[in-house]
């Protein structure tokens, strides 16, 4: 059985990236032209590996709260690159906060920066927050939701790394509600695995964090709410902790 699950988890993840390559091309034309173009390539690609999932995996995903369609942060836990899928697809105009190196991936950084991304060299610290914030700023003027990982990379289950003050910068820079996210994902789709686990993938958006707060008082509640209901649904996902 746990053969059978492998094979056709590899038959996912090969299938996962030609998609990206049909998927990217078939939309060239209309992205190239309309940003809408852009956003409903991205849509169309998440519905399709979603969907695979369920049906190559039997990795069902259910997405939880409200998704926010106006202008806020949203800043969520990440296990894998599953949460980045079903984030962005439940909301209409999702932009990333995300590496430099993804920039240079073919289809996936060209699409990135036509829906308004923002690419930050996490090498230079301080000179790399002063460019965020920048280029954060021109971002604005596209409407949206600017989705931002606090710790920074994948975090898998169990393990614990601190909330990078950037996050904090952000909410008080853009002087907008901020919007947590829990989430599981990373029980069934694991870092550097092949191996997809059946099951209910989830997907939490949490009650929103008005703006104003001060940073500290920000991070302080913001790790709080994501890590609380995170730490919930590994529970319910039938996570142990080592």
């Amino acid at each position: 059985m746990l053969a059978v699950r492998w094979i056709l988890s590899l038959i996912f993840i090969i299938q996962m990236y030609i998609a990206m390559v049909v998927v990217a091309v078939g939309f060239a034309p209309w992205a190239l032209f309309s940003r809408d173009g852009a956003f409903a390539a991205c849509h169309a690609y998440c519905r399709w590996v979603i969907f695979t999932a369920r049906v190559l995996c039997n990795l069902r995903t259910e997405v939880r709260g409200t998704p926010p369609t106006g202008n806020v942060v949203v800043a969520a836990k990440h296990q894998s690159f599953f949460d980045i899928i079903v984030i962005f697809n439940a909301v209409p105009r999702g932009k990333f906060i995300m590496k430099r190196e993804l920039l240079w991936a073919p289809f996936l950084g060209q699409y990135a920066m036509r829906i308004g991304c923002v690419f930050v060299d996490r090498g230079k610290r301080g000179a790399a927050i002063t460019k965020m914030k920048a280029d954060v700023a021109k971002s604005a003027a596209d409407p949206g939701q600017l989705i931002i990982y606090p710790q920074g990379t994948r975090v898998a289950p169990g393990v614990s790394r601190p909330y990078k003050v950037g996050t904090g910068l952000i909410y008080q820079q853009l002087e907008q509600a901020c919007v947590p996210v829990a989430t599981n994902v990373g029980v069934f789709w694991p870092k550097r695995s092949i191996l997809r686990k059946p099951g209910l993938a989830v997907v939490d958006f949490l009650p929103p964090i008005p703006p104003g707060l001060p940073v500290p008082e920000f991070m302080k509640r913001l790790e709080a709410d994501i890590e609380t209901k995170s730490d919930a649904l590994l529970v319910e996902a039938g996570f142990k902790r080592p």
